[in-house]
């Protein structure tokens, strides 16, 4: 994520926020050309942008929930913005507490709608492609005196759906520990779940179906009986070799879904860094591995490598702050040769002119403990 500043006073806001904290200025975002911009009224509905925009603005319809704080232009057709644009249900929000979760998932979606846009990726909705458009369902589990409902957070066709359960920070944690899961945030749902997706947009019946294969394996394996072989015996021994997870082990599918996830993570956490002048230079040690300048824009790197080459010496230096303050490491994981392979498959689909990979860079330096195995969440 870049940094956004008021333009009426030059604070830095966050891309959630509405209004500038030192100013009192109303801010909206404007997906194209991707800023945060301060805004003036025009009347009780419209306002006029401190950035170059075509025209009167309003927020979108969302913004009537607290749940969004994209911008559309005020003489156009749409009343929802291209992040809500792909809602297709969303809970009763006469419920208090759905209300607060859905605005979660929300914060989630449109970070996740952000990187998608940086990256030029396909967003088709539901609108434009009735049958595979990308859509979102925000669903409760229903209990009744008789029987209870319970919903699962998966992918079918285009339509992903959560459970918003999941926005409760205390339940997801609960699950967390339960599944021996050392990772699971709202952000990461919708990342994995939209790998799903873009396996179906552009691998699946693609030319680069055999090369996938011979990477991710065969994922005409049956899917029901991995999944249980998987929840019975755990993964195979040595995973840690082979993928980024013990889920990715479960079947191809999984597989591309995490390492998808994984590979917006990182995009996501260089242009951060990138957007902070973060510069990696350890006093201690000789390993000049573990130092970089991260001085580039990642959702355009020319190679996997130029991406990794950057995360390593970041994800050890922020594993290493969390340490310092007792957390739990930042990115508990280890990227083997084979997972960076896997990255650099991802990377191709994204960026077609970077479909042959260099060599693989060495995995991961550092005392940065193999995460424990964990049972697979829901899909």
């Amino acid at each position: 994520m870049k940094l956004f500043e008021c333009q009426s006073c030059g604070q830095l806001v966050y891309f959630e926020n509405t209004r500038c904290e030192r100013c009192g200025m109303a801010l909206g975002y404007l997906p194209d050309p991707g800023t945060l911009t301060a805004l003036e009224p025009l009347d009780d509905a419209t306002w006029r942008a401190l950035v170059p925009a075509p025209g009167p603005l309003r927020y979108c319809a969302n913004a009537a929930h607290a749940a969004c704080n994209w911008l559309v232009p005020a003489d156009g057709p749409d009343t929802f913005c291209p992040a809500c644009r792909h809602n297709h249900t969303v809970p009763d929000l006469a419920v208090p507490e759905n209300l607060a979760r859905w605005q979660k998932l929300e914060v989630a979606k449109r970070r996740l709608i952000y990187t998608l846009i940086a990256l030029r990726l396909p967003r088709a909705t539901r609108a434009e492609d009735p049958e595979h458009g990308l859509a979102f369902d925000f669903l409760a589990d229903v209990e009744t005196e008789t029987h209870a409902k319970r919903v699962m957070t998966g992918h079918a066709s285009g339509l992903i759906t959560i459970n918003i359960a999941e926005a409760d920070d205390a339940e997801r944690e609960r699950i967390r520990t339960e599944m021996g899961e050392p990772f699971r945030t709202l952000l990461g749902h919708f990342r994995h779940e939209i790998g799903h997706w873009y396996w179906d947009m552009l691998v699946a019946d693609q030319p680069v179906i055999d090369e996938f294969r011979a990477i991710f394996g065969d994922e005409r394996a049956d899917y029901g009986e991995a999944l249980a072989a998987n929840y019975r015996d755990g993964p195979p021994a040595g995973w840690q070799e082979n993928f980024v997870s013990t889920y990715a082990a479960s079947h191809p599918w999984e597989d591309f879904a995490e390492t998808w996830a994984h590979y917006l993570h990182i995009v996501d956490a260089l242009e951060t860094a990138a957007a902070f002048g973060l510069r990696i230079r350890p006093v201690a040690g000789d390993d000049l591995s573990l130092a970089t300048r991260i001085d580039f824009d990642p959702h355009h790197a020319a190679t996997i490598e130029r991406l990794i080459e950057a995360w390593l010496p970041l994800a050890f230096a922020v594993n290493s702050l969390n340490r310092s303050l007792g957390q739990p490491d930042l990115y508990p994981f280890v990227l083997s040769p084979q997972v960076i392979a896997k990255l650099g498959f991802v990377h191709g689909l994204v960026h077609p002119e970077a479909r042959m990979p260099a060599a693989m860079p060495a995995p991961m330096p550092g005392p940065v403990p193999d995460p424990a195995p964990e049972p697979p969440p829901a899909t």
